[in-house]
Order: structure tokens, then sequence, then C-alpha cells
């Protein structure tokens, strides 16, 4: 089975990244779902669908859960008992959790494409990236920044938030690999650490 990585943020939060090589089958092997969760695969169309939902099932035994740990609110956010706080996330052939004993936590995988330049100003002030004359690196700072936001966004948990208006990702530098982030709604203003990396045309973010 493919652990692809895993990442110690503290003694509390730590990141599985899943690289998904299996067949199905594999993927079933060594893991039970509930009732209704059995019904929500089968209903999966693509098989990539199917895949990602199932290794994220094999994630959630790293840190000692089951399919049944995980609870959906009415927004779609996954949550668990006990005081620990989870984030998911699945793109293409990667999927990732963040788990945290401590504070809410979020996290994204994006596959890194030239699309984002098309969106970019529907989440961020593009002229702040004016400067970036490389295009690869264009693409990756707004990956980063897109994921970010993506993760806040998870953190939240709820519709009302809006990318442009509601959620910043400071500048950073791509040797930082980290900035701060900040959740702005309804007169609060709510700050994260962000953290970020590259692998084989991925790009994950996550904020704790």
């Amino acid at each position: 089975m493919a652990l692809y990585k895993t990442l110690t943020i503290s003694n509390t939060t730590k990141v599985f990244i899943w690289k998904i090589e299996e067949t199905i089958a594999e993927l079933k092997q060594g893991i039970s779902l509930t009732e209704s969760n059995e019904a929500r695969l089968a209903s999966m169309k693509s098989d990539i669908h199917q895949k990602g939902f199932l290794s994220i099932r094999h994630l959630l035994k790293e840190v000692g859960l089951t399919d049944a740990d995980l609870i959906y609110d009415e927004h779609g956010k996954p949550n668990l008992t006990n005081g620990r706080f989870i984030s998911i996330t699945h793109s293409f052939g990667f999927t990732g959790i963040i788990f945290s004993y401590e504070s809410e936590v979020g996290i994204d995988i994006e596959k890194q494409r030239d699309k984002i330049l098309k969106i970019a100003h529907k989440f961020t002030p593009v002229e702040e990236y004016k400067t970036i004359a490389n295009h690869d690196a264009l693409i990756s700072k707004l990956t980063i920044v897109w994921g970010g936001k993506e993760s806040l966004y998870k953190i939240y948990g709820k519709k009302k938030l809006r990318f442009l208006e509601n959620i910043y990702i400071d500048d950073f530098n791509f040797s930082d690999e980290k900035t701060t982030g900040k959740i702005r709604y309804d007169g609060e203003e709510t700050s994260y650490t962000i953290e970020f990396l590259e692998f084989e045309g991925f790009t994950c973010v996550f904020a704790h």
C-alpha cells in the first residue's frame, strides 16, 4: 500500500499523503465501511473517485481511526469526536489528510495546471504576482495561494466565505515553505500558519 509521505507538524498534528497505485479490489482490503458509506462508494461513477475514497480510509488507519469515526456535518465538513480534528483532500492520483489533537486544520492537494491562470482573478488580486516573469513559477505560486485559501475555507467549514474578500494569504518566498493565512469575516480575524510542499507536479498546502 502506497503511503507516500508522513509529515510531523507538531506533537499533536500530522499530515499523511497517499499515492494511489492500487486497484479498487486491493484498496478494499484491510478496511471496513459503514453501511451508508458502502452505498456511497457504490454510487460513485468513476474509478478514481472510488480509489480516492478508499485510500482515505487507509490514511485514517494511520492515526488509529476507522470509517465510522468520520462524521460529516450539514455543510459537508468532516468531523471527529473527542476533541480531534481532521481535514481531507483528493486530487487525481493523490489523497491526503491532516489530523490534529490540538486545533482546527485544513489541507488541499492540487495538480499544477495552466488553468489556474484563467481563474486567478476570482481568488486573488493578480497584480500582486505581475512581477513573476517565469511561467512555471507563477503557476506554482498561484497554486499555493489557491491551496492555502482552500485549506482555510475547509477550516471555517461554512459556505459563506468568499476567497477574494474573506481569505488572505500573506506573500511568501518558495524557500520559506510557509506563510500566514487569515480569515476575515463578520468583524473577526483569525490567523493560521500555512505550509506547502510540491511533488510530482502537485502542490500540497495545509493550514493549522
